[in-house]
Parts: C-alpha cells; sequence; structure tokens
C-alpha cells in the first residue's frame, strides 16, 4: 500500500465581523454564551482512500471541492483536523507553482535547497545538477534568480527537481497546466518510466 487515509478531516475557521474591543467581546458573550466571531467549515471531511503501490489515480472535483487541500494532506505540507495517515515510502509533490523555492535563489542552488530536504548528499546532487537544468530546459538561464522566471519556467524546474530525486510516490496538482504542450509531453514520458520503475531523467 502506498498510502491509506482514514476518516481525514480538515477544518478551517472563516472569520465574521469581529469586535473592536474586549469590552464589546465581553457584552456579546454576556447577552449569547454561544456567540463565537467564526464559524467553522469542512475543507474535506472524513475522507477514506486507499492507493496500492504502482498505481495511477486522478482526483476530480469542481473548483473549491477539496481536491488541493487533500494533496496537501497527502503531501504532509497540510496536518488534518482529525483523522490517520499512512504513508509508504518516499513523496515528492508538485502543488503550488514555486512553492519551495527561494526566489533570491538561482535554478542550481534552489536545486541543492530541494534535494538536501530529500537527504540527498552534495556529490549526489552535483552529479544530477546538469541533467535536471536540462530537463528543465533553462541552461541559459541556470544562474538566474527565479524570482525572474516565468511560470512556465517556473514549473518546468519545479517539476525536474522533484522528479529526479526519484520518490516512491509522485503527487502533481495542476501546476502543468501552465507549461507548453511539448513539455507536457515530455512530463508524460517520465509518468510512463515511472511506471516502469526506470530512471525518471535521462
Amino acid at each position: 500500500m502506498a498510502f491509506e487515509l482514514r476518516d481525514i478531516t480538515v477544518r478551517y475557521r472563516l472569520y465574521k465581523e469581529r469586535p473592536t474591543s474586549l469590552k464589546e467581546t465581553m457584552i456579546r458573550l454576556l447577552r449569547d454564551r454561544q456567540w463565537r466571531y467564526f464559524s467553522l467549515f469542512d475543507a474535506i471531511s472524513k475522507v477514506n482512500l486507499r492507493v496500492p503501490r504502482g498505481n495511477v489515480f486522478g482526483i476530480i472535483g469542481s473548483n473549491g471541492s477539496g481536491k488541493s487541500t487533500l494533496l496537501k494532506v497527502l503531501s504532509g505540507v497540510l496536518s488534518p483536523s482529525s483523522g490517520a495517515i499512512i504513508r509508504n515510502g518516499s513523496i515528492s509533490s508538485l502543488i503550488e507553482l514555486g512553492a519551495g523555492f527561494d526566489p533570491e535563489l538561482n535554478a542550481v542552488e534552489n536545486i541543492y535547497l530541494h534535494a538536501s530536504l530529500h537527504r540527498k548528499s552534495r556529490a549526489q546532487i552535483r552529479d544530477r545538477i546538469d541533467h535536471i537544468i536540462n530537463f528543465a530546459e533553462l541552461s541559459e538561464f541556470a544562474y538566474t534568480p527565479v524570482k525572474y522566471y516565468s511560470s512556465g519556467m517556473f514549473a518546468r524546474l519545479g517539476f525536474s527537481a522533484a522528479v529526479d530525486i526519484d520518490p516512491d510516490i509522485l503527487l502533481v496538482d495542476e501546476i502543468l497546466a501552465v507549461g507548453d504542450e511539448r513539455f507536457q509531453e515530455k512530463c508524460q514520458g517520465v509518468f510512463s518510466r515511472f511506471l516502469t520503475k526506470g530512471r525518471p531523467l535521462s
């Protein structure tokens, strides 16, 4: 089993008009002991999911239905309000454009940063730098701070860095939609190699 979700709920507070002073707060509480300046909203509620190893699956739903929230829970970026998660294996994710990158650093520096967070040694990273940069088609911009990158360049760098650590589980949101058709085809090739357990980038 790659991962399993058991009764996962993510709950947020929706804030109303807040009192402007402690006095106003106390008056409202005295008038209505049930009063509070926020309500509770479940972004996802009691989700159960089991995904076996070697499977590809998609989450389909309308805008605001909780797809990205669920992916953030799976990746460990977001802790659920209740429920349990069981993960088996290393996880890499592409959920938000530029997530995990320092905008002041260039592509090479960000690759070192990203890979080090996944416990790769400097020697391992150094051996793969050229492959990642070339796959992302960013050779001319490898030493340009990524804050100057377009959304497509961000997506290419993020995807290339994420898949090169060879994770057991890869989570992808709609981030690749900003890439051009040719790069999306390259990504499809990477997904195919993942399924056959081949090296993602070459």
